[in-house]
């Protein structure tokens, strides 16, 4: 059986990514309230983020169809950091990554009207160290409030400011665009 992908993202950096991957695919969205327990261990978020946001879609999911949900945090020494609430919040996010490594984890969640599979990629990110100059310069101008930890790699703060990383790059953007083609492949081999 083909499977129909749906993407429950209206993140233009996960339909981008899944489009030049190949992926056909449609967009579906429900608001849902990205609340997890306080005591889940932070590497754990994304992944129960992303089974979240599959759940107001399992009901009305049809043979043959496949969900994709995802959720990515910036995590600096076990806090996680999620998008900024405003400006104030982004220096002092950028302002805490500066000079330092930090991971990103993305969670993913595969769900189809007969069962689900769930898992997360890790990738640490190592930021040179950054001026409030360039800090405040990059928040005035990619104004990146709708991006956990406050910057987007593909942006100039990752031009700038990034000296290496460890592990997948797209993760990083939002979505590990092999882990998902990998476990799709097993998907279908497994129906």
């Amino acid at each position: 059986m083909e499977y129909k992908l749906i993407l429950a993202s209206a993140s233009p950096r996960r339909q981008q990514l899944l489009r030049e991957a190949g992926f056909a695919f449609e967009v579906r969205l429900k608001e849902v309230e990205e609340v997890y327990p306080p005591e889940l261990p932070a590497e754990q978020v994304p992944e129960y983020l992303a089974r979240l946001k599959a759940e107001p879609f399992r009901s009305e999911l049809r043979a043959g169809e496949c969900l994709i949900t995802a959720d990515t945090i910036v995590c600096l020494e076990g806090v996680p950091l999620g998008k900024p609430a405003d400006r104030a919040d982004a220096i002092r996010m950028l302002g805490a990554l500066s000079g330092r490594k930090h991971t990103v984890i993305s969670g993913v969640c595969l769900t189809a009207a007969d069962r689900q599979k769930s898992w997360s990629v890790a990738t640490d990110v190592y930021f040179t160290g950054l001026s409030i100059e360039e800090i405040e310069h990059y928040i005035d101008t990619c104004k990146p409030f709708d991006k956990a930890g406050a910057y987007g790699i593909q942006e100039w703060i990752g031009y700038i400011g990034i000296e290496r990383i460890e592990g997948s790059f797209y993760n990083v953007i939002g979505l590990p665009v092999q882990s998902l083609y990998r476990e799709l492949k097993k998907w279908k081999e497994n129906q």
